[in-house]
């Protein structure tokens, strides 16, 4: 079976004040909202990506706790060690040198043991090593191994934390190419029919369950067969807990989508027509969007919706106006129950694909390029117009055009927008984002 694909992902533990968000904001550099033009959606991250030396990987911090009682502390805690162990590759325990070794710690500490998961013991706010040497020992009683001194607050012992870290990420397997099969996570907030949807996409009957390595216990892949073709579905439903607050709720949920849209080729946002698009269905996406994965936005319950002959039309504008950071994306309304439209998913999820991973020769891109700025004037500023010299194809999934320029600044954001429309106008790239890097260089080059 060939190994998970997409970046190994981090996840921090930890009990409440022992500095995970100054940590974490250390090594994510500035704190970022979700997603930047998208109204209403600033609470921080949670989620970060990072690279050391020249391994990137995902940090995830699982989650602020409301220190009511220790009881309460306890089980929160609880709660957290088993998302990370679901998700993670690698977990980062974190304790504070101030407060000492803690109970809480230490039945934590027990579960992570058991989890077989490679866990390093972080130990925070060590501001002298020589002064509190002694302090940070104690917490080889924990029974995790060494425990590694850092202080989040003066960003001191990054280096070997980050390098014990990246020795535990499994090495790239050369088979890991080999696995054509496109994947598809499919995604939503909860009770929007993710799992309805997936048993109807595989049939119960036929269903070809294959535990592939790293999937968390409770979403298992299923690889199903369309016209000869082999798809595998990530299914990140599987929220089988108590009945939760709310905001916590939420945040287990961005960390799961996090690890299946890490994972996945093409995302499936499942939006409920009976309660149109809202701004957690934003959040979902704008993961999608940020790690550059092809989209297709599946309207389920379809059938469940009065409609006339401008229903789908008006749903659809409302969808735009709130997901317009993507305005690539795909949409389809099906409904799991009927069935209605569920195998034209297959269809576009092919179309997708073969759009993520299509290649535009650079002439024809030069073209195209020639032709677009002809049609549409460059902007200047103060005398200086902008020039662009020359456009290539870096990479596919999602394509990548490295353009060169005579200034970046005069580059502004609506004049990349058109360049990229002419470029979907010849080629389609439907459901894919496209990323354009742009590059400076002197006119005399």
């Amino acid at each position: 079976m060939s190994q998970k694909r997409g970046k190994p992902i981090v996840a921090i533990v930890g009990r409440p004040n022992v500095g995970k968000s100054t940590f974490f904001n250390a090594i994510a550099g500035e704190r970022i909202s979700i997603v930047k033009d998208t109204p209403g959606i600033t609470r921080d991250r949670i989620y970060a990506d990072v690279t050391w030396l020249d391994k990137a990987f995902t940090l995830i911090d699982t989650g602020g706790i409301e220190p009511e009682s220790n009881d309460i502390i306890l089980s929160q805690m609880r709660e957290q060690a088993q998302i990370a162990i679901d998700t993670a590759d690698v977990i980062l325990f974190m304790v504070d040198v101030k407060q000492g070794l803690v109970d809480a710690d230490d039945k934590v500490a027990d579960m992570l043991r058991r989890s077989q998961k490679p866990v390093v013991l972080v130990v925070n706010k060590v501001d002298s090593y020589e002064k509190q040497q002694l302090d940070v020992f104690e917490f080889y009683n924990l029974g995790m191994g060494e425990p590694f001194a850092i202080s989040s607050a003066n960003r001191q012992g990054f280096g070997d934390l980050l390098d014990e870290v990246i020795s535990y990420f499994p090495e790239d397997t050369a088979q890991e190419e080999e696995d054509e099969r496109p994947r598809i996570a499919i995604v939503g907030k909860p009770n929007v029919g993710k799992s309805s949807i997936i048993n109807r996409l595989i049939g119960e009957d036929r269903l070809i369950v294959s535990d592939i390595a790293g999937t968390t216990r409770d979403a298992v892949d299923a690889s199903v067969k369309y016209n000869g073709r082999e798809y595998i579905f990530i299914d990140t439903a599987g929220l089988r807990r108590k009945k939760k607050i709310k905001e916590e709720l939420e945040h287990f949920m961005i960390v799961r989508t996090v690890s299946a849209v890490e994972r996945a080729d093409i995302v499936v946002l499942v939006i409920d027509a009976t309660d149109g698009v809202s701004e957690q269905d934003a959040k979902i996406a704008g993961i999608a969007h940020e790690r550059g994965k092809g989209m297709i936005i599946a309207v389920n319950k379809w059938d469940a919706v009065e409609k006339d002959d401008k229903t789908a039309r008006e749903f659809e504008k409302n969808v735009r106006s709130t997901l317009s950071f993507m305005p690539y994306a795909e949409i389809i309304f099906i409904s799991a129950v009927t069935g209605q439209r569920l195998v034209k998913l297959y269809d576009l999820i092919d179309v997708v694909e073969q759009s993520a991973s299509l290649r535009v020769a650079t002439g024809v891109l030069n073209e195209i390029m020639a032709e677009a700025t002809a049609l549409q004037q460059p902007p200047s500023d103060k005398g200086k117009r902008l020039r662009l010299f020359y456009i290539t194809q870096a990479s596919v999934k999602p394509p990548t055009f490295v353009i060169f320029v005579n200034d970046k600044e005069l580059f502004h954001f609506s004049y990349q927008r058109y360049i990229e429309n002419q470029i979907r106008e010849t080629f389609g790239f439907r459901g894919t984002p496209l990323r354009l890097i742009i590059r400076e260089r002197k006119e005399k080059e």
